[in-house]
């Protein structure tokens, strides 16, 4: 009788296969929904003067920076956040008093 010390049985293994792709995973489409409303915001803090617009465009733009993939193109989120830092800038140009929040004007 032959004394091994190898408690693994050679006759039980098996080589791991994975599992087949059943299908490809679900494309997080959060970067272009926050591009797409960086500009929204934006704009209307450029057009309407509206500082509270061009701070959520900011806060769009930068989660729109945060999560996008290297395969994206960067190039347009990019010009997403300076556009949304333009707008802050010019409505702060343009009244440099701070923001009241937009629901102040319907309470006087």
């Amino acid at each position: 009788m032959q004394l091994s010390l190898d408690p693994r049985r050679a006759d039980r293994e098996r080589h791991y296969k994975p599992p087949p792709p059943t299908s490809a995973p679900a494309e997080d489409l959060t970067t272009d929904y926050m591009n797409i409303l960086g500009m929204v915001f934006s704009m209307c803090g450029l057009m309407m003067r509206l500082k509270w617009c061009a701070w959520a465009a900011v806060f769009c733009s930068s989660v729109s920076f945060a999560n996008s993939r290297i395969t994206d193109d960067t190039k347009q989120i990019i010009s997403s956040f300076m556009l949304s830092v333009s707008a802050v800038v010019m409505s702060y140009l343009q009244n440099p008093a701070p923001m009241s929040p937009p629901w102040a004007s319907l309470i006087s």
